[in-house]
């Protein structure tokens, strides 16, 4: 049995608002990190098994802007200027506030199948996890959330 993918909380959430867009097989990204290759595990295998990560995922691993499991990269703030510019500052807020919609904790395992689960009841209304970004943003990402949890589901 293959180990679980350590993944965080809105990377996942991402993968499947993706989805939800169409977007089945995300071309590699120049950053080098591992979203192609983490969203092709999931769609491949609705129960691949997920354990909850608050640092440096799967994703993150190869990325170049993992250095010794810290990101060093920053955030576009123009568009929410109340978000921090540290990436790892910004996706831990959007992770944390995802664990407590969904009910997750750190090294936490489960399907991304029981993910998915977890969204379609728990996710509700997302403008509070994304308070600092625009509220038009935020219904776009809702709508294609939805879909993608939906079209996740239904391919079982």
């Amino acid at each position: 049995m293959e180990p679980p993918i350590a993944i965080k909380p809105h990377h996942l959430v991402d993968i499947i608002t993706a989805f939800g867009n169409g977007i089945e097989a995300p071309a590699p990204h120049p950053y080098g990190h591992a979203v192609h290759t983490v969203t092709a595990a999931v769609l491949r295998q609705r129960d691949v098994e997920l354990c909850v990560e608050l640092g440096a995922d799967a994703i993150c691993g190869p990325c170049r802007h993992n250095l010794a499991g810290r990101c060093d990269d920053t955030i576009d703030t123009s568009f929410r200027p109340q978000a921090p510019t540290a990436k790892r500052e910004w996706n831990l807020l959007l992770d944390t506030r995802w664990c407590e919609r969904l009910g997750l904790s750190a090294g936490q395992t489960l399907t991304a199948w029981a993910f998915c689960q977890l969204l379609r009841h728990r996710a509700g209304d997302i403008a509070w996890i994304y308070r600092e970004e625009p509220a038009e943003r935020t219904a776009t990402r809702q709508a294609r959330l939805a879909a993608g949890v939906e079209r996740f589901l239904a391919a079982k």
